[in-house]
């Protein structure tokens, strides 16, 4: 079908994606093979039954299913009491069986929804439906640098691996509302513990659906769909391109054609591959090897019992328990690994202070140390050494200025925690009020023309006084002495 408008016409963009979601199990959907496939040597790991040999006998991971219904559960879906996978049937190289076990008219979950947030503001987009299915094989396209010839290699090492898709109602209006929801579907796959998410490894993908229509009107203009977007900067680059492509068509009177395309990251632009398929062209019908799945509901509150705590609860918990910011608890939330990160340095600590400075050293210091916020968990600096940082801070036994040298010897010796290494160098905080008196003598002694800045009112110069009592200290006062002190002494120069 294709669609054509008068030039001149104001658009509404409707965006609908269909996210696939690698599971994270041990073995593959149907067959013992070994998941973790991604830096395995070509086609190691395969059997007969995921080649789709004669004979063989598929058999569904019942972790795999469990995982399903955690993801859909979360999403607020129904799990339907019936469900069956079928045969969508088509040929392609990275297709062993030359079908594809899925599932198509009783899906597992139908009917949640999806909150994220874009532009400040809190948006809501439909999920139609949740499936499970199996993961193709991956052709590899290269060329022969003698000859110039181009050749393709298949590795079937994926053929089978657990597969999640989750189709989106066509609720999104712009490139940005679709990154920021599939961002968000990330953070909620993470926070499951149901799939890595990791894009550039091709656990998480998408596939684009994409239209224009006259604003205000209800019909839909003819979907573009545009095929196996593997990131998010991929994702809004495909849209805009393919927005302001199909903008252009209907202004200059065109038709647009139901089609798929793909995007290629090198032009930077979408190309079209096939005119696009509906459901009548995969001949599916159910697959006679596996028995329908019933679900029990005693099954579905089991594994809602074991659901992990979502991030907008968490968020929202760590503002009531710990009296964190809105912005700060939206950091500490954005991956699970950060989130347990921070409760483990609080270890049941449930004091205001103690929780913003915690947060402020984590997404400060150690967000900068550890741009992978994901491997958080293997950082060198523990959160039970963390807390012992915190700990010298709350004893006033070392100042914010030394606690960044002990914070940086953390990283480098991960055998050593913090006490320690005051110890060693010598950071601990000076707080004797006759030896900073001293020190505070001294520097006014040596900075007149400060002093007498200060004297006649210009009380930015007391900075200045500060900052070189500190520097004569070796960065080790403790900062309120120091200023009380040098207050003491300047109120005492003024009345003299």
């Amino acid at each position: 079908m294709a669609v054509m408008t008068a030039p001149g016409t104001t658009y509404e963009t409707v965006i609908g994606l269909e996210v696939h979601v690698q599971l994270l199990t041990r073995s593959k959907m149907f067959c013992g093979c070994s998941a973790d496939y991604f830096a395995a040597p070509p086609n190691t790991h395969v059997c007969p039954v995921c080649l789709g040999l004669p004979g063989v006998l598929p058999v569904i991971n019942r972790a795999a299913v469990e995982a399903a219904m955690m993801t859909a559960l979360a999403l607020g879906c129904t799990i339907q009491p019936d469900n069956k996978f079928d045969r969508k049937n088509y040929f392609y190289p990275d297709l062993p069986k030359g079908y594809q076990i899925s599932q198509y008219d009783l899906p597992l979950a139908v009917n949640g929804a999806l909150e994220f947030a874009v532009g400040g503001e809190t948006r809501r987009a439909g999920i139609t439906r949740v499936h499970m299915e199996e993961d193709t094989g991956k052709n590899l396209h290269a060329t022969d640098p003698a000859t110039g010839a181009g050749y393709s290699l298949v590795d079937l090492n994926r053929a089978g691996v657990p597969l999640l898709e989750i189709v989106g109602e066509p609720d999104l209006r712009s490139p940005e509302e679709a990154r920021a929801y599939l961002t968000t579907m990330r953070q909620l796959l993470r926070f499951l513990g149901v799939s890595t998410g990791n894009m550039e490894e091709g656990a998480l993908r998408c596939d684009i659906n994409v239209s224009l229509r006259p604003a205000g009107s209800g019909a839909f203009g003819a979907k573009v769909e545009i095929k196996n977007v593997n990131s998010f900067r991929a994702v809004e680059r495909a849209l805009v391109y393919e927005v302001e492509r199909q903008r252009r068509v209907l202004d200059a009177g065109g038709a647009i054609p139901q089609e798929t395309r793909g995007w290629s990251e090198e032009r930077g632009q979408t190309l079209g591959q096939r005119s696009k398929e509906v459901a009548t062209d995969y001949r599916y019908f159910p697959e006679p090897d596996l028995p329908p799945l019933k679900m029990d509901p005693a099954w579905i509150e089991r594994v809602r019992g074991r659901m992990a705590e979502l991030p907008r609860a968490r968020r929202a918990r760590f503002v009531a328990d710990y009296g964190l910011r809105e912005a700060d608890a939206a950091l500490l939330t954005e991956s699970r690994a950060v989130a347990d990160y921070f409760e483990a340095t609080l270890d049941g600590d449930r004091r205001p202070e103690r929780a913003r400075l915690a947060a402020n050293w984590i997404t400060g210091d150690l967000f900068a140390a550890t741009p992978d916020r994901e491997a958080l968990g293997d950082s060198p600096l523990t959160p039970a050494r963390l807390r012992g940082l915190l700990d010298l801070l709350d004893a006033g036994r070392i100042n914010r200025t030394t606690a960044k040298q002990v914070f940086n010897e953390l990283l480098a010796r991960p055998d050593e925690d913090a006490a320690a290494i005051v110890e060693r160098l010598g950071l601990g905080q000076v707080s004797d009020d006759a030896a900073i008196r001293a020190t505070v003598g001294r520097v006014l002694a040596e900075n007149p023309k400060p002093v007498a800045d200060f004297l006649s009112g210009k009380a930015a110069a007391k900075g200045r006084l500060v900052g070189a009592t500190m520097k004569a200290l070796g960065g080790r006062g403790d900062v309120a002495v120091v200023n009380r002190l040098l207050d003491e002494e300047l109120a005492r120069q003024r009345g003299g």
